[in-house]
């Protein structure tokens, strides 16, 4: 039965609805505390601990939690949760925020600055971010997205304390499909769901997933809950606009009543076995009862080996381990495979042999949406594909960024001009040029910045680039950028963000030192040199070398015509030209 008593924990944990009463009181203390933004992953975090989705959550994980769910899987209870959910600060937080145990904090949406919550801290605490990774995502290993993130996004300490909650974020898109799990709960009971299939997805569904879907809740007399995620995912994954416009258009095709969908704004970690324990805890909090679990469930991919990260039944393993404190059915998901010679779709287990079946791999399908080649309609429905075309062009139409990185007069500008008249030249796009450290060339590079507003500064061009990039731009951007941080950061704003032209390519200019200083006709290093400049990159701040480079070049090895022709090349290769 779909009932409040069901949550994971036993209470469904609405802390917005249980702090109503006193929004008025925290909204004015809050404008009296010291604040913290939140990034994108925290304030998904946050919107699911305060409207009950990670139940039994009341706040960010104190160390005695993070400690244990890291080792064992469990709070420090002994509940059952697979995931550290964490706030992360540096010590220039703690230091300028007077952040202590007891100290009370506003936390802000970084979208409008709005404050949502108070959170009361429990404790300081440094984590071993290399044990986490092991633990959680099975290896410390880079090509892991949510490793990446580990050791190049997130601050040295967490802070743990429960939360208050003023009002949950507001969205602006979907705003129907989006249900708090109190609220989903009670559209079940209007409806008189009793047994609810619930069904994850980051990716855009075809005809085998809704015949999949269909089956598993024929066989179970309940209902299908489609539950996408739209908070971050995998970087390079289609953007949540095209896949809800996919997902619309797919349920159409479903049995009058049988399905329904909601939008869920979570944060994926990609973490495989704990990850499907994780996402069915949160589809119980929802109020399913029964949960598909796939192949492979939430892996990301390949590591650095050129294997799967995790075994193809490794989550389904897990997740029927732990069944019995879950409260939730799994429902194993089964691979469907298309039948030319009846017309449907079957589990491929149950195909008898010598029966000839067809599929495409999401390789397949990306490469057709690429080169506009046909999808045929026993693969999907023509209003997904309709969708994906329009939202996916071919390459040739797409964005895509080339961030230059090097020391000042490595000839990093020069060659970002030359590749803009090249690009204007050869490709019918519109080709923008972001040269400097800002945006809007008010402050003059050689000047110096300290770490802080480079990283800032960065980020804001990998903004600008990646919606110039959305809307088709072909985007040349050159600056310094000499943390390894800010290029990361930068990588995945574009990736994250530019949808179609979420195409990112890093050139490193590695002209040597010395050969920068003697074409430096202004004396800006001499200047540095003396301490007229602060926090000028080569002299008093360290550049560090690029680790994934598409392309390293040296201005005293290569003419300036080489190295953009080597550019065009690279991007040949991808179809982008």
């Amino acid at each position: 039965m779909v009932n409040s008593a069901s949550a994971h924990g036993g209470i469904l944990k609405d802390l917005v609805a249980r702090d109503a009463v006193i929004s008025t009181r925290l909204r004015e203390e809050a404008s009296t505390l010291s604040d913290i933004v939140l990034t994108e992953r925290q304030l998904c975090d946050l919107e699911l601990i305060t409207n009950g989705g990670f139940s039994p959550l009341e706040g960010f994980m104190n160390q005695r939690d993070y400690n244990s769910v890291v080792e064992s899987l469990r709070l420090a209870d002994g509940t059952l949760f697979p995931i550290p959910i964490t706030l992360d600060v540096s010590q220039e937080d703690i230091n300028q925020l007077s952040i202590a145990p007891g100290v009370r904090l506003t936390l802000r949406d970084p979208r409008d600055d709005e404050s949502l919550a108070i959170l009361t801290v429990d404790d300081v605490f440094e984590p071993d971010l290399v044990k986490e990774a092991i633990h959680v995502f099975g290896a410390d290993d880079p090509a892991h997205p949510s490793v990446a993130y580990l050791h190049h996004r997130v601050k040295q300490f967490y802070i743990g304390g429960k939360v208050e909650a003023i009002q949950a974020p507001t969205h602006f898109d979907y705003v129907a499909l989006r249900y708090t799990p109190a609220q989903l709960r009670a559209h079940f009971q209007k409806v008189s769901w009793r047994r609810v299939v619930a069904f994850q997805t980051r990716n855009p569904m075809h005809r085998a997933h809704r015949e999949l879907t269909v089956r598993a809740a024929r066989q179970r007399q309940a209902n299908v809950l489609i539950h996408p995620v739209v908070g971050l995912t995998k970087p390079g994954d289609i953007d949540h606009y095209t896949r809800v416009r996919v997902y619309e258009a797919i349920m159409a095709r479903y049995p009058n009543g049988l399905g329904h969908l909601a939008l869920l704004p979570l944060a994926m970690r990609m973490a495989g076995p704990r990850e499907a324990v994780w996402h069915a805890i949160i589809r119980k909090n929802f109020g399913a009862t029964h949960f598909i679990v796939g192949r492979d469930h939430a892996g990301p991919g390949k590591n650095s080996y050129g294997k799967d990260f995790y075994g193809p039944y490794d989550a389904q393993d897990l997740v029927a381990k732990y069944s019995d404190e879950l409260n939730i059915e799994m429902v194993p998901f089964q691979q469907m495979t298309y039948l030319p010679s009846t017309d449907e779709y079957q589990p491929i287990d149950e195909v008898p042999k010598g029966v000839q079946t067809l599929d495409i791999s999401g390789t397949e399908l990306r490469r057709r949406l690429r080169t506009g080649a046909p999808i045929p309609d026993w693969f999907s429905y023509d209003a997904v594909v309709k969708v994906l075309r329009a939202s996916y062009p071919p390459r040739s139409k797409q964005g895509f960024v080339i961030f230059l990185t090097g020391l000042y007069m490595s000839g990093k500008d020069t060659i970002a001009r030359a590749l803009q008249m090249t690009l204007n030249q050869q490709s019918g796009r519109s080709v923008t040029l972001l040269l400097g450290e800002t945006v809007g060339q008010s402050k003059s590079a050689e000047l110096g910045y300290s770490a802080d507003e480079r990283h800032t500064n960065t980020q804001a061009l990998a903004f600008v680039a990646a919606e110039l990039a959305r809307a088709g731009a072909a985007v040349i951007v050159a600056p310094i950028a000499p943390e390894e941080r800010s290029r990361i950061a930068a990588r995945d704003a574009v990736i994250y963000s530019g949808g179609a032209g979420g195409n990112f390519f890093l050139v490193h200019v590695a002209t040597p030192l010395e050969a920068c200083q003697q074409k430096d006709r202004r004396g800006i290093y001499s200047k540095a040199s003396r301490g007229e400049i602060k926090g000028f990159v080569g002299v008093d701040i360290d550049y560090e070398e690029p680790e994934r480079a598409n392309l390293t070049v040296d201005t005293t090895k290569q003419s300036i015509p080489e190295i953009v022709h080597n550019i065009i090349l690279i991007l040949e290769s991808h179809s982008l030209l």
